[in-house]
């Protein structure tokens, strides 16, 4: 008698369907707002804009990573920043559906896959990533940040929280 195990699939298990949501809807709310603010609030036209004593709105295109690290003027440079936003997003689907992760790291995922896919869309769309929030206190300023970068720190946090809750849940 041959012992048939359940066939596991790396690119689909129980909680890819929320993970694939969230991505989705990430992805949706971030060009949503980039399209608003860049073609219906006209942000570029408009410069600095203060909505708080500590936030203003801004229009900034940023062509490297965070913190604008490796600047890549040449659309050449942001196809080589859309690959590796490709590469790494499947690598955290593949690691997700390989894992049969819980439903935490489901959306933490889905978080992060949704916000880098939201700002490599912006490299083909614009060249660089739209930002527009502008957080500062005190004389000291944050870098400029948009939905997607939230979803992306928001997602990590989440990573964080599961991998210090450990496997008692």
């Amino acid at each position: 008698m041959t012992d048939i195990a359940p066939s596991r699939s790396v690119l689909w298990n129980r909680t890819a369907p929320l993970a694939l949501a969230v991505v989705l809807v990430t992805i949706a709310l971030d060009q949503l707002h980039k399209w608003w603010m860049l073609s219906v609030y006209d942000i570029e036209a408009k410069g600095r804009v203060t909505v708080a004593p500590f936030l203003d709105l801004v229009y900034v295109k940023n062509i490297g990573i965070s913190y604008s690290l490796f600047n890549q003027e040449s659309m050449g440079g942001q196809y080589l920043l859309v690959a590796f936003a490709v590469i790494a997003s499947l690598g955290l689907w593949l690691w997700l559906n390989w894992s049969n992760g819980s439903r935490m790291m489901a959306l933490s995922l889905g978080l992060i896959i949704g916000g880098a896919l939201g700002n490599a869309i912006d490299r083909l769309r614009l060249g660089g990533v739209a930002d527009f929030f502008s957080f500062h206190a005190y004389g000291f300023h944050w870098y400029v940040f948009n939905i997607a970068d939230v979803a992306i720190v928001a997602g990590v946090i989440g990573l964080l929280y599961e991998s210090f809750r450990g496997e008692s849940h």
